[in-house]
């Protein structure tokens, strides 16, 4: 089996929709508001639709970046054992996951490639440097699903849908042992290396930023996609780095109004 396939080699069948990613970031229709599941909004039941068909390949993608990094590194000083074990672990929650999102898109009435899919998520996962992608993975892009899930989750109990919200909180869970694993494995694989620590966490501030959704994320009442302090603690984010990502949403949302004008 090869290692380190490329994003574009990703296995779909005709089914799916893909976009590149400067496709996906060059759409004018891109705006984050599309992620806003205000209950006033007209088009409320298409943006859910959106948000959950984005759940699930973005799923697809999590098993396979999982099984990327406990496959294409042989040497125990690159990846230790143990790691490995945990990522075919998480391949496992994943694979689980892949299965609740279809059901759940069937549930919703959502038909597999009615939307784009862009492989940004697996992409994250192609560094060279496994300790990159626990950080763009598991804790910037994983950290992200802690967000949703628990967005969506509050979002299938505004609208009366037990199925909505027993899945969505099934699956939170999930994510926030994968985020923890992801914080555990980047702090002991660098304890001696902090320079190598501070470049993942870089990395993981990119990637952060570029599914920020222009600042539709935040704490705030109204916030698009909430995020989830207290969830986020439990995976092992410092209160700093929460107070980081919570900013960086202010400053994009500023921004974004600011060209809007």
């Amino acid at each position: 089996m090869q290692k380190h396939i490329r994003p574009q080699d990703l296995a779909r069948d005709d089914r799916f929709n893909r976009i590149t990613t400067e496709q996906r970031f060059s759409d004018p229709r891109q705006r984050g508001e599309e992620r806003r599941l205000d209950k006033g909004a007209a088009d409320l039941a298409d943006r859910a639709r959106r948000q959950m068909h984005g759940i699930f390949v973005g799923e697809i993608q999590a098993l396979e970046g999982a099984g990327r990094t406990a496959f294409d590194f042989d040497s125990p000083g690159e990846v230790p054992y143990e790691l490995k074990l945990d990522m075919a672990r998480q391949c496992w929650d994943e694979a689980r996951h892949c299965e609740i999102s279809l059901k759940l898109g069937d549930h919703m009435g959502i038909r597999v490639g009615e939307f784009a899919e862009s492989t940004l998520l697996f992409e994250a996962a192609c560094h060279e440097d496994p300790v990159f992608r626990l950080a763009g993975v598991n804790r910037a892009l994983e950290g992200l699903a802690i967000d949703v899930f628990t967005t969506m989750r509050e979002f299938g109990d505004s609208v009366a849908d037990p199925i909505l919200e027993f899945c969505e909180d099934w699956m939170l869970a999930d994510e926030v042992t994968h985020v923890r694993m992801g914080s555990s494995w980047l702090r002991a694989v660098t304890a001696d290396d902090p320079d190598r620590r501070a470049r993942a966490l870089e990395f993981q501030r990119t990637v952060d930023g570029l599914f920020n959704f222009r600042g539709v994320r935040g704490e705030e009442a109204g916030a698009g996609i909430r995020l989830a302090r207290r969830f986020r603690e439990m995976a092992g984010f410092t209160n700093e780095e929460i107070d980081d990502i919570a900013a960086m949403a202010q400053r994009d949302r500023l921004a974004a109004a600011a060209s809007a004008s």
